[in-house]
């Protein structure tokens, strides 16, 4: 099999029409992502149409797309769909079952993704989905600005914490050097990223982190979010963004938990660690994916019962990274 890279630039130089899909509720690096595929296309020719089982989620509302976000393909004439930041198929929602995967391209950095695709390129190793369709993008010649630099710049800059979170590489700090020599206002589009809060978002984080609780001698912060709070505070999913970060702000914290009830039953959790702690285990044996240090995924059963068996597991990897810790400082 060639490499992967190189196929997917293949079949786009010689593809016709395309669909480009990413995950259901789609975040930061997966409607940046999607947007730069389509600035891609758009540059060479190529018809195309944007795919996600959600709308554009308001905060990202702003971001400028080459086309419009349809939630089903307009025809099944299409030469490849482009998949972006799906672990797996499923995560792509009623997509799964709308896209052909024999005539998919996976681009995903996501640890453990199967390889659903008929071609897969998976690289944990980079740190956002953009990065790698920014590096595409260079494969086939077309240059990195204007809004599609904006749109790999809200990518990689939310799937690494703007630059700080331990996935952040020289590469992908020299891809944004690259956004910027090319036209690219940070200050403008750091505002845009960040600069979106509403009231209901506000009064959910009053209520949230004022009830946040420590475990395993404070190591592992944890997080509820029920229904009651969301409904109380006029809130949804999409005001969640990030407020598992701040568990991990708290002084001793290694680990953070994550657990919000979801309206049909069950609860999605988001798991964060810093270090040696790997989280990415931790979701992997309840069903889940992701990093070793951003992972998630969800469960059949109370709110109650997943904060007691996640804040358990946590524990357990919390405990291990500083066992291994401890054996490696007595050599």
């Amino acid at each position: 099999m060639p490499d992967p890279r190189h196929e997917i630039a293949r079949r786009i130089r010689q593809g016709r029409s395309f669909v480009v899909a990413a995950h259901a509720s789609p975040d930061g690096d997966a409607l940046g992502s999607t947007a730069a595929m389509g600035f891609v296309l758009e540059a060479l020719g190529k018809t195309f149409s944007l795919l996600n089982d959600s709308p554009v989620p308001p905060q990202y509302g702003w971001l400028e797309l080459p086309a419009p976000l349809l939630e089903t393909p307009p025809d099944d004439d299409y030469d490849l769909a482009i998949v972006l930041d799906c672990g797996d198929a499923p995560r792509l929602g009623n997509l799964q079952n709308a896209l052909d995967p024999a005539r998919m391209a996976v681009i995903d950095h996501h640890l453990g993704n199967p390889g659903f695709g008929a071609v897969n390129w998976v690289d944990p190793g980079r740190c956002a989905t953009g990065e790698m369709v920014a590096f595409l993008a260079k494969d086939l010649g077309v240059p990195l600005t204007g809004p599609m630099a904006q749109a790999l710049y809200t990518a990689m800059a939310t799937d690494t914490g703007f630059f700080s979170f331990g996935g952040t590489t020289a590469e992908c700090m020299e891809l944004g050097a690259e956004f910027i020599r090319g036209g690219l206002d940070v200050g403008l589009t750091g505002a845009l990223i960040k600069n979106q809060w509403t009231m209901n978002r506000l009064r959910l984080w009053s209520e949230v982190l004022g009830q946040i609780g420590l475990h395993h001698d404070g190591q592992v912060g944890v997080i509820r979010i029920s229904q009651t709070m969301l409904r109380r505070a006029g809130a949804g999913p999409e005001d969640c963004e990030g407020l598992i970060n701040n568990a991990l702000r708290i002084r001793g914290v290694t680990a953070a938990i994550l657990a919000r009830e979801l309206p049909e039953g069950g609860v999605k959790f988001s798991l964060r660690s810093v270090g040696a702690v790997d989280v990415q285990a931790v979701a992997a044996s309840l069903g889940g994916g992701g990093h070793k240090n951003a992972s998630g995924g969800t469960l059949a059963m109370s709110l109650e019962a997943a904060e007691t068996a996640l804040t358990a597991a946590v524990g357990r990897a919390v405990a291990a990274a500083r066992g291994a810790g401890q054996a490696a400082a007595a050599k």
